[in-house]
């Protein structure tokens, strides 16, 4: 892989990664409770909006779980690692997701 599409790759993900942030915080301060991956049964349009901000925001849940269980639960480093590994891949889909919607506009 070349320096450039090394440093594309990196960019997308950072994009995925900060827009989960973003809207993981936005929830919480709205809401005053941290974003979960557990989804109540409201309205069947409330769930899929429910769906949908979870898999946008799903990065920053998983490694922030990933955090805790390493730190207070003392869980493996290598399970940790694989949740990052997931949650980079993640953030890259939602990074190209968004830069093409940014792009295309």
């Amino acid at each position: 892989m070349a320096m450039g599409e090394a440093l594309v790759f990196t960019y997308m993900v950072a994009v995925g990664f900060v827009a989960a942030g973003v809207l993981s915080s936005f929830v919480q301060l709205v809401s005053g409770e941290p974003l979960r991956f557990m989804v109540e049964h409201r309205s069947f349009s409330a769930s899929i909006g429910s769906v949908l901000l979870r898999v946008v925001a799903g990065p920053e849940i998983l490694m922030r779980n990933a955090w805790r269980g390493m730190i207070l639960e003392s869980r493996p480093k290598a399970w940790f690692g694989l949740s990052a590994a997931v949650a980079a891949f993640w953030s890259l889909l939602i990074g190209c997701l968004l830069l093409d919607i940014v792009l295309s506009l």
